[in-house]
């Protein structure tokens, strides 16, 4: 089993950060290592899980009094299982902190309890998503997003009890949310803790449910928010709605609105990151002798002097026509090439003239046509270099 690394080290922090510290230095790793952010990237996949394993812990103030004297085996029994260290290698079918807490009688700092359930809870993300056009992803536009989520009702306040009332502490737990049993094992009789089946864990009961809520404390809406969508945005890119998410529990902040852009394709531009290509077709005579040709721009249209004598298939560039990146002023590039359209159902007199025109060329000015020639006349004959 390959060693654990620190979960301070993990996120780059020291053993008494606070709170604040912990959730700023979880949110800009996992952003760093977000699988969307790292496609195809398993190193980066495994660190955003390193990033949440740690965070988990560090950020549970139980679980991380455990880390704290014990270690990564105060928060994970089976830790060090198989290499000589830790409990044996077999499954003792109790936390450690419970061990300490029927010794001791929960002491170590609140070690023994398990994982508080009756604090506040961040309400969960909700999707949505939403199309528009090149243009609109190009230069930013508002939108209305309708989407479904969870409130806090009304009438309760967010509580579950009917007005008028309050929650009242469980008589069973005294409000902990948790109960002491006590079960045989291996070391004899062990004392450990479990969730409280009178309040579901939370310490609180509700005598007189709301009835908007049937006691949930939460109803279900449909709602419609404007949402900005910022100029250079990409298909299947996300905008989120910070706090328009569903409502936390006992006070906990609200989730996020995930809202999944869709761009529709362009009839002339192909977009790569920011650079935007296109294809422009000019004449015989365009190509042939040179000038101005109008070229299309997410603008409109723009002049671009074209030499004399451009082949089909010329590359050519309009310097920051392209996307511009998200959050910043800086815009990609214009890629166009040129196609040169060859003139049909010519006159009997349009093509006398043309061939007068061929013979009056000779082979200086078919450099390419002689070179391809004489290549295949030594191919056949076998020569070699």
């Amino acid at each position: 089993m390959a060693e654990k690394r620190d979960y301070y080290e993990v996120l780059g922090l020291s053993k008494g950060a606070d709170e604040a510290a912990i959730k700023k230095a979880y949110r800009r790793l996992a952003k760093q290592y977000h699988p969307d952010m790292n496609p195809d990237n398993p190193e980066a996949e495994e660190k955003f899980k390193e990033v949440g394993e740690a965070y988990s812990v560090l950020s549970d103030a139980d679980k991380r009094a455990k880390y704290d004297a014990y270690g990564h085996a105060g928060v994970d029994p089976n830790f060090g299982a198989g290499a000589g260290g830790g409990f044996g290698g077999f499954d003792m079918g109790f936390d450690v902190g419970d061990i300490f807490s029927s010794f001791f009688g929960g002491g170590m700092g609140g070690m023994g309890s398990s994982a508080r359930r009756n604090g506040p809870v961040r309400g969960e993300d909700v999707g949505a998503r939403i199309a528009i056009s090149f243009e609109e992803a190009a230069f930013g536009v508002t939108k209305e997003v309708s989407f479904s989520h969870v409130e806090n009702c009304e009438d309760c306040g967010g509580s579950g009890a009917a007005k008028g009332t309050t929650p009242q502490t469980c008589g069973v737990c005294g409000g902990s949310g948790q109960v002491r049993v006590q079960q045989r094992s291996i070391l004899g009789v062990v004392q450990t803790t479990r969730p409280c089946d009178a309040c579901s864990g939370t310490g609180k009961v509700i005598k007189d449910p709301c009835k908007s809520c049937s006691g949930s404390g939460r109803v279900k809406k449909q709602k419609k928010l404007e949402i900005q969508i910022p100029a250079g945005i990409d298909d299947n890119q996300r905008v989120v709605g910070r706090g328009q998410g569903n409502a936390g529990l006992r006070g906990g902040q609200a989730g996020d609105l995930v809202v999944l852009v869709t761009v529709r394709p362009h009839p002339i531009f192909e977009r790569e990151g920011t650079n935007l290509y296109c294809e422009v077709p000019i004449t015989f005579a365009e190509a042939t002798l040179g000038g101005t040709i109008r070229v299309p721009t997410l603008e409109g249209t723009e002049d671009f002097k074209i030499p004399e004598g451009t082949q089909t298939g010329t590359l050519f560039t309009l310097k920051n026509r392209g996307i511009v990146r998200v959050g910043t002023k800086n815009r990609g590039d214009l890629f166009f090439r040129v196609t040169v359209e060859i003139p049909r159902n010519l006159s009997a007199a349009q093509k006398e003239l043309l061939t007068r025109f061929s013979d009056s060329l000779g082979q200086k000015n078919h450099v390419k046509k002689e070179s391809f020639a004489s290549k295949v006349k030594s191919a056949l004959r076998g020569d070699k270099k």
